[in-house]
């Protein structure tokens, strides 16, 4: 048992105010603990309810470092199961998706199980009569997950059998979500293919981070957007020209500070937050033909000026996914050790509205998230630098303390200034109490931190 295993005083003291100790990011023990806890007493997200349109279609991932299986049932439900056999611990999906038909089947020992993870079929049944069997933690099958939501198409799961409901844990931040969904005229998304995996060599909450972080990316990003925009302006184009798509999409990054400043940032309960609370590099695009008539006719004029009205940037589900309502695209930070972190890039359909949409959401992947991206790897070398800058000596906190006021209360919404860094420290006060949730004395180290 390390230092901070089972001490939950220990971890509370990692996160004062304005900073964050150096081994939330770097230390093994406290990675562990992560997903031993943090990642079981939240609500993680899984997939999108149009990756198993059809009974028995199947699609695996991980929850924190738990593998799972994500499957529709035959009651046309979406189910979370732990993807292990109940017997030998077998995996029982290797491939990322497909369709199981009414049962999985495990390829060691041929034990079956339901697509709802009950126990259907042992082979040599009689082996086990006499033997207590209907009392082993085997019969039940292959174990679901504490609870599983499926909002507006977006499955959810919280690994633990009891804790924090859905509605509880999310609050007013699920406007975003329906914001995002309200674009299509059907009101309906859909997965558009398979997303783009870039790996990182960092800790995943340099990455969760980074996407409130507003003070970055006309620093970062200048050898990138900031060469794109020279380029424009030396062939003569001026800002109010009209620009490509490609263009309408890089040259935003380069806004000046005050343009952050004035988008806001907007912080809910549980660490979630957004930036772009009046405006955001999404504002400008050019409209697409169709849409707004398709929009019109689904919505009304009134009711769609205030679905497109908002142009929200980046909004951060606590603990690890950001969304982009404008453009319909996920980003999943998937953990794989205090200093590797999968980045999953997930764009999505409008249904029923015009493919050009697609298209530039599909550019904007491509541009800004892709292994091969422009801006992408900006972002890749700032992580890296800092993974390895926080190993050196001499200091052993990280600053957090842009527009820090002093105590805060993170218990409600608020919006503030766009280049706070309240989001941040939002995202820590989460860290903290669902690290701790089920360690005995947690109340107490959370009251003593507060003091």
């Amino acid at each position: 048992m390390g230092r901070y295993t089972d001490n939950p005083n220990a971890i509370a003291a990692l996160v004062r105010g304005g900073e964050v100790h150096r081994d939330v990011y770097i230390d093994e023990e406290l990675y562990r603990l992560e997903m031993r806890h943090l990642f079981a007493n939240t609500w993680v997200f899984v997939g999108h309810d149009s990756q198993t349109p059809n009974k028995g279609d199947y699609y695996t991932t991980q929850i924190g470092d738990q593998p799972v299986i994500m499957v529709r049932h035959t009651d046309n439900e979406i189910k979370v199961l732990y993807n292990r056999c109940p017997h030998k611990g077998t995996k029982i999906a290797i491939d990322r998706t497909g369709n199981t038909g009414k049962f999985f089947r495990c390829p060691y020992h041929a034990w079956s199980f339901k697509t709802d993870g009950c126990l259907l079929a042992i082979p040599l049944k009689k082996g086990y009569q006499d033997t207590g069997f209907d009392d082993s933690n085997a019969k039940p099958g292959m174990r679901a997950v504490g609870a599983v939501k499926n909002y507006r198409g977006f499955v959810f799961a919280r690994l633990a059998e009891d804790g924090i409901s859905f509605e509880d844990f999310f609050n007013g931040s699920l406007t975003s979500f329906d914001n995002m969904v309200d674009r299509s005229p059907a009101g309906r998304l859909e997965v558009a293919g398979p997303p783009l995996r870039y790996m990182h060599q960092c800790n995943w909450k340099m990455l969760v981070e980074n996407q409130t972080d507003t003070c970055h990316p006309m620093v970062a990003h200048e050898s990138s957007a900031g060469t794109a925009v020279q380029i424009w302006k030396e062939m003569g184009y001026t800002e109010d020209d009209p620009k490509p798509p490609a263009m309408e999409i890089i040259a935003p990054f380069m806004s000046p500070y005050e343009f952050f400043e004035d988008m806001g940032i907007r912080t809910w309960p549980n660490g979630h937050g957004h930036t772009g609370v009046h405006h955001s590099i999404h504002s400008k695009y050019s409209e697409i033909p169709g849409y707004m008539e398709a929009m019109h006719a689904a919505y009304g004029p009134e009711r769609t000026q205030g679905i497109l009205a908002e142009n929200r940037h980046n909004t951060v589900y606590f603990p690890n996914i950001m969304i982009k309502g404008p453009i319909q695209q996920l980003r999943n930070f998937i953990p794989l050790g205090p200093n590797r972190t999968l980045v999953e890039s997930w764009i999505y359909r409008l249904v029923d509205a015009p493919d050009e949409l697609l298209a530039r959401t599909a550019m904007y992947n491509r541009m800004i998230n892709a292994p091969t991206s422009i801006v992408g790897h900006d972002d890749l070398e700032m992580y890296e630098r800092a993974q390895e800058g926080l190993h050196a000596s001499g200091n052993d906190w990280v600053n957090v303390q842009r527009l820090y006021p002093g105590p805060e209360d993170f218990s409600a919404e608020q919006v503030e200034n766009g280049t706070t860094e309240r989001q941040m420290r939002n995202q820590f006060d989460a860290w903290v109490r669902f690290m701790t949730a089920d360690m005995p004395g947690a109340s107490a180290a959370m009251q003593e931190a507060a003091e």
